[in-house]
């Protein structure tokens, strides 16, 4: 499909979509849905980029495959679980820590963003597995 409206769109939409993606990602990480919404969002981000550009060219803008962010987004949120077994805790367990603890930069961190991550990337790659898929055939 060619369609110079629709790239045109594609080309400022995606920097766009890849930014609130990752806005929806951080601010939900403390809630449900952070990471699966912000996934949705990355993978339309690629998707429209696909529609107006094709499959091939978005995949060298990738420059990832949706396999691999698949892979690196299970063993993420994988990974998210080890700390709190190392801790003694149950498998799954939040643990935090907090960087610049007492300044006004006090940073709290924990498993559960890593986790959010993980299901980010998981999300994003299965999305676009399946949708280029599609736009091939």
């Amino acid at each position: 499909m060619e369609s110079v409206i629709l790239q045109i769109a594609a080309r400022h939409m995606r920097p766009l979509l890849v930014i609130l993606s990752l806005v929806v990602l951080y601010r939900g990480h403390n809630e449900p849905g952070g990471g699966f919404i912000g996934g949705l969002m990355l993978g339309a981000a690629f998707i429209l980029y696909a529609m107006g550009f094709g499959v091939q060219e978005t995949q060298k803008r990738i420059r990832i495959s949706p396999v691999a962010l698949t892979g690196i987004g299970l063993l993420l949120a994988l990974v998210s679980g080890l700390p709190a077994l190392i801790e003694g805790h149950l498998f799954m367990t939040g643990e935090w820590a907090t960087f610049f603890s007492g300044s006004t930069f006090e940073l709290k961190l924990g498993t559960p963003l890593l986790f959010d991550l993980g299901v980010y990337f998981t999300v994003a790659g299965m999305l676009t597995l399946v949708m280029f898929s599609i736009m091939e055939e």
